[in-house]
């Protein structure tokens, strides 16, 4: 790594671990961050000093969000099934993602250290990892090289490129490109993604397309759902169901508009709605457009949610069940800066998909839509007819539905051949 970019990383790291002691006890965001990794070290060497048993392997899998534990879980779950000698660490840096590690079946799960030598360190000293894997695209260099130096084999699954992305080029490149170079082995969504992950430095000798476990977590969750379970039974309804996931301001601004339009061409439509963040400062304004057009607003679990045109999802961790209840969906994202959120979820159950123009780096929506089970809107107005479309034609969302579900089953095996990669390295078969 080049020594001007190394130095500017090593103080960037160093000034977020001093941010960890004094961030205000704010809701925000970035506040949370930092907050959350107090006594961070501590956790990591108590769990060590008391639970890790060094005459077992210990895989450390880390995903950075949410997205990306719906990645790794797959592979966590085959590796409890297939290998109970196996410990297994999991770590995560979003917030928005201790819910989810808290749920998966694992030894160990908390907040990954900021990648400073200290950090890095006490983590490797404490987890004594056989393996590190990473899950999509993040890998931290310190921490790959720390590892890679201890002897532990380290790789990624259901990596991904986009074509636009700057870890191409730039600091980011020269950040990265010695920590791709590192990985032993490395699972490829696709061919496209491999041949860019070694234009970032990985060894091509080391990378294998195994596809992307989002589509078997998918699959499975739709194969199992319960719907007369409390969250979906008092839900269920043979109304045209629109259930729009993941939505932030500027997909409801579209999206709130259009469904005045489908509701007078279709008055029994319903409308769930799961903001991506379900704060008060999101979902009052909801409420409020409903009070404004005179349609009712009931917020999940609630008395009136069950006959109510429009549903207001006020929680986190429940989206994915919801879904089951789509005759078609809406996935924001689209027509926010961030991007789109996942649209494997929804077309898992057979729901045709809807969501904004902004998806260049989203190649599973590029792929529903060639394959005809998803549908790019720009605007209120083509929004209202393809819900239309959709939710009035049973005939037209039963086939785009179906071409939805069919490409989720054809990337299903992702799973088992990210497992058979990761199995190899905790076993120490793949030679750098």
């Amino acid at each position: 790594m080049n020594s001007l970019v190394y130095w500017g990383y090593r103080v960037v790291g160093e000034l977020a671990s001093l941010a960890v002691r004094v961030a205000p006890e704010s809701e925000g965001k970035l506040a949370r961050t930092f907050r959350a990794r107090r006594g961070v070290l501590e956790r990591f060497a108590e769990w060590g000093r008391t639970q890790r048993d060094p005459s077992r392997p210990l895989l450390w899998m880390h995903a950075p969000s949410v997205g990306e534990g719906l990645q790794a879980r797959p592979v966590l779950e085959r590796m409890r099934q297939r290998r109970p000698d196996a410990q297994l660490a999991y770590t995560f840096f979003s917030p928005s993602a201790d819910s989810f590690a808290r749920k998966l079946d694992v030894d160990f799960a908390d907040y990954v250290p900021f990648d400073t030598p200290h950090d890095v360190g006490a983590a490797l000293d404490a987890l004594q990892p056989t393996a590190l894997v990473y899950a999509k695209l993040d890998v931290w260099p310190l921490l790959t090289a720390y590892a890679s130096r201890r002897g532990v084999k380290v790789g990624l699954v259901s990596g991904t490129v986009a074509p636009s992305s700057t870890r191409q080029r730039g600091v980011a490149g020269a950040l990265l490109r010695d920590a791709y170079r590192s990985l032993d082995a490395i699972g490829a969504v696709a061919a496209a993604d491999g041949d860019r992950l070694a234009a970032l430095g990985a060894d091509p000798r080391r990378i294998i397309v195994t596809g992307d476990t989002r589509y078997d977590q998918v699959a499975a969750r739709a194969a199992h759902v319960d719907r007369t379970a409390p969250l979906l039974a008092p839900l269920e309804s043979a109304a045209p169901t629109l259930v729009a996931g993941s939505t932030w301001p500027a997909d409801e601004r579209v999206l709130l508009e259009a469904w005045r339009e489908v509701r007078n061409a279709l008055p029994a439509a319903r409308l769930i709605i799961a903001p991506h963040e379900p704060t008060e400062g999101h979902l009052t304004p909801i409420e409020a457009w409903g009070s404004a057009h005179g349609i009712a607003v009931a917020r999940l679990g609630t008395p009136g949610a069950s006959a109510a045109p429009v549903v207001l999802v006020d929680r986190v961790g429940v989206l994915g069940d919801l879904y089951a209840l789509a005759s078609a969906a809406f996935v924001g994202g689209g027509f926010h800066a961030a991007g789109l959120h996942s649209v494997l979820e929804p077309a898992a159950f057979g729901a045709p998909v809807a969501f904004g123009p902004r998806i260049a780096n989203a190649r599973d929506a590029s792929l529903l839509v060639e394959s005809g089970g998803a549908a790019i809107v720009r605007d209120a107005e083509s929004a209202a007819d393809t819900m239309l479309g959709w939710l009035g034609d049973d005939d037209a969302r039963r086939q785009a539905g179906d071409c939805a579900r069919a490409l989720v089953a054809s990337g299903v095996g992702a799973a088992d051949r990210s497992y058979d990669l990761v199995a190899s390295l905790l076993d120490g078969r793949r030679d750098k």
